[in-house]
């Protein structure tokens, strides 16, 4: 069965190189590796080390050395990575899908933790690798680096890829970790890109005090314009799916739109130069919110599995590319006279990744748990170091900004771009099959999932308890036992009482959310009906049910 594959392979790398067929058989080609990672990945599902990122990278791998065996050491693929394939068609599913999938209420209670890695961790580490690329590099023959270029390379790795330890991470096992790793990398990307255009905007070869204001203000502008942009959309479309109602006539509209101004959200980010990231991962949570809850049925039903299917396919393809793209013979031939230096490079942007990832996530770990009140909300170490850990990948994000700012139109002449490219390349699969490979042992020896799930468990237990025991506190009334069973001491619920606040940030949006947001835009609880809808049988069925049960 192996034989016949690789022959086509082979078939398929000749006609791409040789024949005016070449689009039909390179996506034929890929089509045909996207179903093979996917069998693949269903298979390891149980392995100990596999995951399926790990897995498409190496397929990738494999598939191009076979095409450059077959091509004779000329080309090891067969479609030019273009950037703003990746930035255009590629990530806007994942990052929608990310915000769409978020499960806001615990994304919005480690809000200000997730900013802090997310956003200010993402500084310090382009800080520190900018400024070690900036002391190492001059002292090794790379060839010609301008400022812009240091700034740059502190952008591209500053970015980082956390799919692998999400694929091994439960969200409802570990749900704080998963929250503070998923928000971090959806929030770190969109800060690298965020950066790297105001790099690309600005001349600082000579940096002065008043470059630097200038450059921290398109920074936040950049940011809180992208956010609002995303939150307007959303808005818009939950209020033209709700006053028209389109499932009344046909769930293919509806679901159409929702498609089309999720997409429609980066876009416009992207014509007006603004975050695109940002825009499409707001806007996936505003339609979570309001939008999904004013389509019929079958459409909620339609649009979660679109959506998750789309940002799958689209990280298994960028995945598999990437593995594919990094024996591309024309880059490494620049530095194949001096491949000591190409392996020094590689060494020292690894390490200043290291550094850089230790420099921000226990430090700013330490500044959130002193916010937290109560223990059991804290980040404990052993989920410090798994966050730590997960950041260290670097995937398509950090290769499609090497590629923007060290090629054109995915080639290189200049032994210096050369030497970065294959660089990039090389921190990339190191560490996402090395690190990668090590996730699942690794997070499985710092949580226990028996251990893990039974705190949360009994942190979810105490919670509720306390949270229906607040009201009744005035009366005398107190819950009789804690997480260990025993009795509650009077002076720690009356701590309690102090330390947890009357009226929460969370219960002043749901009040302003209900009395005014929904109302206009829809979402639970606020369904649109109309008489001859598809949802017209579930609504009737669910009224008799309930008259039943009263009844």
């Amino acid at each position: 069965m192996g034989f016949p594959l690789v022959s086509a392979l082979m078939r398929l790398g000749v006609k791409s190189t040789t024949t005016d067929e070449a689009p039909i058989n390179s996506i034929t080609l890929f089509v045909v590796l996207l179903c093979f990672c996917i069998v693949i990945g269903h298979l390891l599902e149980k392995s100990r080390w596999m995951t399926e990122s790990v897995t498409a990278l190496l397929i990738g791998l494999c598939t191009g050395i076979v095409i450059l065996l077959n091509t004779e050491w000329k080309s090891s693929h067969v479609l030019v990575f273009n950037e703003d394939i990746f930035f255009i068609y590629l990530l806007p599913p994942i990052i929608f899908n990310a915000g769409f999938q978020v499960k806001k209420k615990r994304f919005f209670q480690n809000f200000m933790t997730i900013m802090l890695l997310g956003a200010v961790g993402s500084f310090i580490s382009f800080v520190i690798i900018w400024l070690g690329s900036l002391q190492l590099f001059k002292k090794m023959d790379i060839g010609f680096l301008e400022m812009n270029d240091y700034l740059a390379l502190g952008a591209i790795f500053s970015a980082t890829d956390t799919v692998c330890t999400l694929q091994v991470l439960n969200q409802d096992e570990t749900p704080l970790l998963y929250s503070l790793v998923f928000g971090e990398g959806v929030v770190n990307d969109a800060t690298s890109v965020v950066l790297f255009n105001a790099i690309q905007r600005f001349d600082l070869s000579h940096i002065n005090s008043t470059i630097v204001m200038e450059f921290i203000g398109n920074f936040l502008y950049l940011f809180l314009t992208s956010t609002l942009l995303g939150i307007a959309v959303g808005l818009l479309s939950a209020y033209i799916i709700k006053k028209l109602y389109l499932g009344r006539h046909s769930t293919d509209r509806e679901v159409a739109l929702m498609i089309l101004m999720a997409y429609l959200s980066y876009m416009v980010a992207e014509l007006f130069d603004l975050s695109g990231i940002l825009t499409v991962f707001f806007c996936g949570i505003v339609m979570s919110h309001y939008t999904w809850h004013n389509v019929t049925e079958s459409s909620r039903v339609t649009t979660k599995h679109a959506f998750a299917t789309l940002s799958f396919v689209s990280e298994i393809f960028i995945f598999l590319y990437v593995g594919m793209d990094a024996l591309d013979i024309e880059k490494w031939k620049f530095v194949s006279e001096s491949p000591g230096t190409s392996i020094g490079v590689s060494s020292i942007l690894l390490v200043l990744v290291l550094i850089g990832r230790a420099a921000f996530v226990f430090p700013l770990c330490f500044v959130s748990n002193l916010t937290r009140k109560h223990q059991i909300d804290k980040i404990g170490f052993k989920q410090q170091v798994t966050v730590w850990w997960a950041g260290l990948m670097r995937g398509a994000v950090s290769v499609a900004l090497a590629y923007n700012w060290f090629t054109m139109s995915g080639h290189t002449q200049r032994r210096g771009n050369a030497v970065m490219i294959t660089s990039t390349i090389t921190v990339v699969l190191f560490t996402n099959v090395v690190c990668g490979l090590l996730t699942k042992p690794l997070v499985r020896w710092l949580l226990p999932q028996h251990k893990h799930s039974g705190s949360i468990m009994s942190s979810e237990l105490l919670s509720s308890e306390v949270s229906l025991a607040m009201p009744l506190l005035t009366n005398g009334d107190y819950p009789k036992w804690d997480m260990a069973g025993d009795r509650i001491p009077r002076r720690t619920l009356l701590r309690m009482l102090l330390m947890t606040p009357v009226r929460s940030v969370h219960y002043y949006w749901r009040m302003f959310d209900d009395s005014f947001m929904r109302p206009v835009f829809g979402g639970r609880g606020f369904v649109p009906f109309a008489p001859g809808s598809p949802n017209e049988d579930i609504v009737h069925q669910s009224v008799l049910g309930e008259q039943q049960i009263v009844e």
